[in-house]
Order: C-alpha cells, then structure tokens, then sequence
C-alpha cells in the first residue's frame, strides 16, 4: 500500500476530491487529502490543512486571506504548495500526488508538481487540459487528463473521470515501485544538435561499454531545460556536455534558448561533467523570413525549410566563451573542457559555411582567460565531430566520475 497525495481547493471542490479519494483507497492505497483552497473553510476534513501548507514555506497566510485578493491568494499558494509537497516526497511520506481543477487549482498543482522529481507519478484531472498546457508542465513529466465536464459536482461524466483518474494514478505508483526495485544502469545525459550528432553518436557506445545509460536531449531550448532539470532531479551520474548551442540563441534572441539557467545544475549539484563550446557558432531562427531586420547584414545558413542559422560575430563568441566559463567555474564536481580547435560544428570547419577563424579565436581566448585554473581545458586539433573527440570527452567524463566517486 503506498500513499497517494490528492491535493485540491477543498472550499469549491471538496465533495469531488473526497471521491476520488475513495477511489484510491479502494484500489488498496492510501490518499493523503491536502487542501490548498483559499476561499471559505474546506467542505472535508484534510489530512493537511491550507495553513499547514502556508507554514512550510514561512508564509502567514491568515493577513493573505484577509485582504480577499483572489489573484495574490491563488498566487501565494502556489508558491506555497510546492515546498509543502516536495518535503513529503523528501521524507517518503507520499509516492504520487493527483488533483483536480479549474485554472487556479491546476495552476496550484502544477506548480506544486513542478517541484517534484521526474519519474516521480503527476497526474492532472483539468478543465485546461484541451488547450496549450506547456506553462502547466514545464520540463517535467505530468500527466493532464481533461475533466471534459467542469469540476463541479459529480454526475455520471464526471464520476466516470475521476474513477479512471484513480486508476490512472494508482497505476502510475504501482509501476513506479516496480520500475524502482529493478536496478537500472547509471545515468550519463549528454546534449545533442543535428551539426554534432555525430560526436555524440559515437560517444554512447563507449558510455554504454563502460556500463552507463546514455539520454541524449536536443538542444533546443525545451531539450535543454528538461536535461537541467532531470540533473537537478539527482538521477544523474554525469554530463556529457557537447552541445551548448542554447547559450548563444540567449545571448543573441534566438528561439531556440533553455533560459539563464543552462549549464548550471551539474556545477550547482556536484555532478561530474564535460563541457565543450559546441554549436555556439549559430544562433536559431525560423523561416528566413521570420529573421529580424536588424539582422539583415549577417552571415545566414538555411539548415532547413524551417530553421535559419545565423553566424556569431567575434565579439558575441567572446561574450560567449566568457559566458560559458562563468558557468562551468561554480562547478564543485571534477568537470573538464574540450575545445576542438578546428570546428565547433559541421558547417565550421574549414570551407564550410560558418568557417570563421577570429570569431572561433576570440572564443577560445575568452574561455581560457576566464575558466579558473584549477579547471582542466584540453585542446584537440580536430573537428567536434571527429572520433577522437568523442572518445575524448568520454575519457574525460569517466575520469571525473571515478575522482568524484573517491571525494
């Protein structure tokens, strides 16, 4: 038996949550009722009360309730929930959480689930479901199931959903027990773009031999945010960094960037790493058309159809480089840089259309001069996606992993 959180706004939809409650209980678990209502007082009694929330993330809620904003109410519980729930998954009090809800009770949940670990069962019951949901999820993996009818009673629709609700995320727990008492290999992520698909593919064979499981993640602004945010989930063994191509689409205003926080959670976790300035020869735009006008005068490569890259100039290379080694310098783990002195991508290689020597110079420069000295750069006299860099990074990166593994 496993305890299942079902969290909700229990002032307007305690009678539906109670049942699906029920439900759970009768499928052999156990629910933990967490109300995060903050209208009247809560129709069913909870486990887990809104100011037991409220307290847990040092927040006085009564003065919030009082002021009888909606919005500010709504808003500070979901800053709220997110603390309380990840405490009880911490403590091993909960093995899933389920709620149901309209626009402000799926934004208390999801943000709630946010928090939480990938793998660790999420599942929505929403009447938002039908539309763009990518705010509710963000990079981690939960479930939304729509409500089809408002969460508003129950009736022979809505009763037919939440049962299936239950079952869904009972089943999800059971499965997430099973999958947790096989033990599975170690996991190494590593980033990957179509200009250096092929360092990365010759890279896995020699993890895989060396008895790591490889998640490769496209670097492509959502790619990277999810390969951040798996990192800081703790179920990573090490980085292979090879792509980290978003940089530049957030130094630049492309539409490809993973945010401020790219190249942040293995430096922020202790986690071994390779990095190298991967693909930060281009920025990502759309259709050629969709390309700004300021930009009118740059060097451009059609990849396809659909994307337009843009070459970086020396100076944004060197913000670049200097950008890049800022990051890797907070690193607490064994973490090493590669640079492959004769591309960074496939298209900037001698001949190749982003082929630029004092841009690709003022970038190494920059990386040098700001990395700290204690963090070892190697330099290759290669292409990025030649086999003797890849086997390079992976001799790096299993060399860090060991020296972290004797810390």
């Amino acid at each position: 038996m496993a305890t299942i959180a079902v969290l909700g706004t229990f002032d307007s939809k305690g009678a539906e949550h109670q049942f699906l409650a029920d439900q759970i209980r009768l499928r052999g678990h156990e629910p933990l009722l967490i109300d995060v209502g903050t209208g009247g007082p809560p129709s069913i009694a909870p486990h887990c009360s809104r100011f037991d929330v409220a307290s847990a993330a040092g927040l006085d809620l009564p003065p919030v309730l009082q002021r009888a904003d909606r919005g500010e109410c709504v808003s500070a519980m979901a800053a709220a929930a997110p603390v309380f729930v990840r405490q009880l998954v911490e403590s091993g009090r909960i093995a899933g959480i389920v709620t149901l809800g309209g626009s402000s009770g799926t934004a208390i949940g999801s943000a709630a689930m946010r928090a939480l670990p990938i793998g660790f069962p999420k599942l929505i019951v929403s009447t938002m479901a039908s539309g763009n949901v990518a705010h509710y999820v963000g990079t981690k993996d939960i479930t939304i199931m729509p409500s089809i009818v408002d969460v508003a009673g129950l009736n022979r629709i809505s009763r037919a959903i939440f049962i299936r609700a239950a079952g869904a995320i009972c089943g999800m727990v059971e499965a997430a027990a099973t999958e947790q008492q096989s033990s599975g290999r170690p996991l190494i992520v590593a980033s990957m773009f179509g200009n250096t698909t092929k360092c990365v593919n010759a890279a896995i064979p020699l993890l895989e031999q060396a008895g790591y499981e490889v998640l490769v993640f496209h670097a492509n602004g959502s790619g990277g945010r999810t390969m951040e945010s798996l990192i800081d989930s703790g179920m990573v063994a090490g980085v292979l960094d090879i792509t980290t191509t978003e940089l530049a689409d957030e130094l630049v205003g492309g539409v490809l960037t993973a945010g401020p926080d790219r190249v942040t959670a293995a430096a922020r976790c202790g986690v071994p790493a390779i990095v190298t300035p991967g693909c930060l020869d281009m920025v990502n735009f759309g259709e050629r058309s969709s390309v700004a006008a300021q930009f009118a005068h740059r060097n451009f490569y059609i990849h396809n159809p659909q994307v337009t890259l843009m070459r970086t100039t020396p100076d944004e290379c060197r913000q670049l480089g200097r950008m890049l080694a800022e990051k890797v310098n907070q690193s607490t783990a064994p973490v090493t840089f590669l640079i492959p002195r004769r591309a960074i991508s496939i298209i900037s290689a001698a001949g190749g259309a982003f082929h630029d020597a004092e841009a690709d110079k003022a970038l190494f420069e920059a990386i040098r001069e700001t990395l700290r000295p204690d963090i070892p750069v190697r330099e290759l006299d290669c292409e990025i996606n030649d086999a003797e860099f890849a086997a390079a990074c992976v001799d790096a990166l299993l060399t860090n992993i060991v020296a972290c593994s004797h810390r």
